[in-house]
């Protein structure tokens, strides 16, 4: 394939998060996120290992955005850390407080990926929540959707006039599930009382977080992201038919459909019912839709779940691909399967309300090695390509997708695995910090610079 083959106007970018790679947790005024407190708990990071330091971004986002631009990509997506702009998560309408130093830092970011020819894509929330709200309940308290909103509105203010991709969520499902019901991300609570509020105040600030935008920036493109994936029942059993059902809904369906005015798939989750009857306020319903410019998804691989009764609400478990017997999985344990990205995209352009797609993240951990220099990561470029030939085939279909942002630019501290996943198109030594550009980085570079 080649670049042409995607159309001129077809975005090419690298997607990041500020909690995994830009380090300086404890520099400049920054306050500590739920993410800091989570890393310090025994047990909860695989590893042992804290994001303190990560890539050193914050120092290295110069040298690193010159790299990034030589590899032929001209978007960035990268987040804000809400606690190094508002280190008490309030803003000072609250009770809170600015750190001018943060947002000095994100300034000096922008304009340097300006000065590349580089555009800047922010996402306002990639789950490091300042630990100060966690402390007032976090998402479980209805008061989020404010604190957010003050989030959104310094934010936009501040950058505003030389941004104009915004993103309001990444992958909500993630954040609310993993961390208030599993416990397997941060804050790290274990409630199911807990979760329907958070999942009602997770979506309202998602809407509110879009008119924030929209009050603030009228030209701007406006998305959010989902962590999404199609669903197949393991056997043609109606049990295992109805069970895939149930995940498709929780999995694909839980934030998009409020936001398109939808509701929650309360049909294939009675459960969900409860957030309307008992958890929402007046008006809440309407509140949770907004018209976003474009839908972010984030796409890795495809579910097989089958019937269970042993898993409470869904109903359903995933049959790994260990079960399945799969060739190819990644060192996440997930299976590659490439025609998954054009099924996805296939799923949700069915919707009438999503009018533009594009691919957020995408990508794969491989064990990699460092060989005279060299980081010949043969199975991630295979990994991109196949995707990539999925993608292609969605927009010659006429699928409006519109780019493509691999997960991810440099290896970068994988949340609750550590630092071992490697996702990098550019290998970093965590101890050195030196970086090494792999062949999947060359590929894209081939391809990117005609």
């Amino acid at each position: 394939m080649s670049r042409s083959d995607f159309g001129p106007d077809f975005v090419w970018g690298t997607a990041t998060a500020a909690y995994q790679i830009e380090g300086a947790t404890d520099r400049d005024g920054r306050g500590a996120s739920i993410w800091d407190t989570f890393c310090k708990q025994k047990g909860k990071i695989k590893t042992g290992e804290h994001a303190d330091t990560a890539c050193e971004f914050y120092d290295r986002y110069e040298s690193d955005l010159h790299l990034h631009k030589a590899l032929g990509f001209e978007n960035f997506r990268f987040s804000i850390s809400w606690s190094r702009v508002l280190p008490d998560g309030l803003s000072p309408l609250r009770g809170g407080r600015i750190n001018e130093a943060g947002l000095a830092f994100y300034n000096q970011l922008i304009d340097h990926c300006l000065s590349l020819g580089i555009t800047p894509w922010i996402t306002l929330y990639h789950w490091d929540l300042p630990q100060a709200l966690e402390d007032r309940g976090g998402w479980a308290n209805r008061e989020i959707v404010y604190w957010f909103a003050d989030f959104a509105d310094l934010c936009t203010r501040a950058f505003g006039h030389k941004v104009k991709h915004w993103i309001i969520l990444n992958e909500p499902l993630a954040s609310s599930v993993l961390g208030y019901f599993t416990g397997q991300h941060a804050p790290g609570r274990r409630s199911f009382r807990s979760l329907l509020p958070v999942i009602h105040h997770t979506a309202l600030a998602q809407a509110e977080g879009g008119r924030m935008v929209r009050q603030n920036i009228p030209d701007a493109q406006i998305g959010t992201t989902f962590s999404c994936s199609p669903v197949e029942p393991f056997s043609s059993s109606k049990g295992d038919r109805e069970a895939a059902a149930r995940v498709d809904a929780l999995l694909n369906r839980l934030y998009i459909e409020p936001a398109l005015g939808l509701g929650y798939p309360t049909q294939e989750l009675p459960f969900l019912a409860d957030i309307p009857k008992k958890v929402a306020k007046p008006g809440d319903m309407e509140r949770l839709v907004f018209n976003f410019d474009f839908i972010g998804l984030q796409h890795y691989f495809r579910a097989v779940v089958e019937q269970s009764y042993f898993m409470p609400y869904l109903w359903a478990r995933e049959v790994s691909p260990l079960q399945r017997r799969v060739q190819t999985i990644t060192e996440m344990g997930w299976e590659v399967y490439p025609e998954s990205m054009y099924r996805i995209i296939q799923q949700f352009s069915q919707y009438d309300g999503v009018r533009n797609i594009y691919i957020t993240e995408s990508g794969a951990a491989f064990y990699d090695s460092v060989q005279q220099g060299i980081v010949n990561d043969s199975a991630r470029l295979d990994y991109h390509q196949n995707y990539l030939q999925n993608v292609l085939r969605a927009k010659q279909e006429g699928l409006p997708v519109s780019g493509y942002f691999v997960w991810t630019f440099m290896d970068n501290f994988e949340w609750a695995e550590g630092y071992r996943p490697r996702f990098g198109l550019v290998y970093v030594d965590f101890r050195t910090q030196q970086r090494i550009v792999k062949a999947s980085g060359r590929w894209f570079q081939e391809l990117l610079i005609e």
